[in-house]
């Protein structure tokens, strides 16, 4: 395990987060890496300093303490140049990342399908990309995170062109996937399948939320991004129409433009979704914060207008009703449960049930005894709320998904 030391630097233009509340979201990221944080330090300043940033006398400042405390790395909060890395570490005698850096290292940790280590490995082929100056910087630098991963473990020099070829591969590649989601979508949309994407700030429990509803096993880890691959599960609603869950990947503050690029392809499912569930912790103290960040990504992929319900997570670790009060008057419309305890989950589906209405109507039809295949289609996708035989037919009236009724209806039309 790396020894580590973490930076924050404070330019004074952050409002919403202290430079504090940073440098500790930053231990988190670090930890979730696997990196043992020795010591944390902030420093103030009006403006970054060209060549290190932090200042050339702060720099041997910290490579002294590096030298003491036996610091392996060193991550700064804010992104560096590829000249200021490379200075950093000609003083500091440390390997030296950046936030950036670090998050694309815990995605290549967490990619196991074929298109999130595609996604993460463009995202990194895009950062290194502007950071090719001629100053020695390798492929293989994106390998120097807190692990070792990375597309730069085939070739230590590459140059720009390559870098372009490749992420022109990479990008025709997501392009074929993309399309064989749109052909997914198609075929969940001829079988009235409802898509609820699963949304929020990453580590406020979408996946234990996911588990709990749909009694399924997907990893849950208390760490940042546990989960990056997109996870869909089938779910039953109480009218029977049946809904498919979409557990996207967590979304984080000053989410880098890389990661949202490359993974654009996943997020159209949050895009294409015919609901979003946004999952929000209430028992943090940045609760309003990490959904604010939230938004701005679902802006940035154009979902920010999309039917959304908020469900105001881990209320077992609220001993004050007054604060889940609060947060449902900030929160307009909001669920309040607990995805562990599984409480709250009745009103949940409640509200789930009242913004699909428009995708249900109801059938009065009559259909032949006989035509069990009819039948079995009705009742295996609605609620049939009236039944009357009626000679050799019977008389069905039932709550179906808008695209069933219609087949039916189709189907005996005269």
């Amino acid at each position: 395990m790396e020894r580590a030391l973490l930076v924050t630097v404070d330019l004074g233009k952050e409002r919403e987060w202290t430079a504090f509340e940073r440098s500790a979201e930053l231990a988190e990221l670090a930890g979730s890496a696997g990196a043992k944080v020795m010591r944390e330090e902030i420093v103030k300043r009006d403006g970054p300093s060209p060549a290190f940033f932090i200042g050339s006398g702060k720099a041997e400042e910290i490579a002294a303490i590096c030298a003491d405390e036996h610091i392996d790395i060193v991550i700064f909060n804010n992104d560096l140049s590829g000249s200021q890395q490379k200075n950093l570490e000609d003083v500091i005698r440390a390997k030296v990342i950046d936030r950036t850096q670090l998050i694309l290292d815990i995605f290549a940790r967490r990619a196991h399908s074929s298109e999130g280590k595609i996604q993460v490995e463009l995202a990194q082929l895009m950062y290194l990309l502007p950071r090719l100056t001629g100053k020695g910087i390798h492929l293989s630098r994106l390998g120097g995170g807190i692990g070792t991963r990375g597309p730069g473990e085939q070739k230590l020099e590459v140059d720009r062109r390559r870098i372009r070829t490749r992420i022109a591969r990479l990008k025709d590649e997501l392009e074929s996937l993309r399309k064989r989601r749109d052909m997914m979508r198609k075929k969940r949309e001829r079988f009235s399948l409802l898509t609820i994407a699963i949304i929020g700030y990453t580590n406020v429990g979408k996946s234990t939320l996911l588990n709990a509803l749909t009694d399924s096993e997907v990893v849950v880890q208390d760490k940042l991004f546990s989960t990056l691959d997109p996870t869909i599960r089938k779910f039953i609603l109480p009218n029977k129409q049946k809904v498919l869950f979409v557990d996207t990947v967590g979304f984080l503050v000053h989410l880098p433009h890389h990661l949202i690029e490359a993974f654009k392809a996943t997020l159209e499912e949050v895009v294409d979704a015919d609901l979003v569930l946004h999952v929000v912790d209430i028992s943090h103290p940045k609760a309003k914060e990490q959904a604010e960040a939230v938004y701005k990504v679902l802006e940035e992929i154009g979902a920010l207008d999309k039917r959304t319900i908020t469900a105001l997570n881990k209320i077992d670790k609220i001993a004050e009703h007054s604060i889940i009060d609060r947060a449902k008057a900030y929160f307009d419309g909001a669920v309040a449960i607990s995805a562990l305890k599984k409480e709250g989950f009745g009103g949940l589906i409640d509200r789930i049930l009242y913004y699909i209405k428009e995708f249900v109507g109801t059938l009065k039809i009559n259909i032949p005894q006989s035509d069990t295949r009819m039948l079995n289609l009705i009742y295996d996708n609605g609620l049939v709320t009236k039944r009357e035989y009626v000679g050799e037919d019977v008389y069905i009236e039932a709550e179906l998904p808008t695209q069933v009724k219609e087949m039916v209806e189709k189907a005996y039309a005269k």
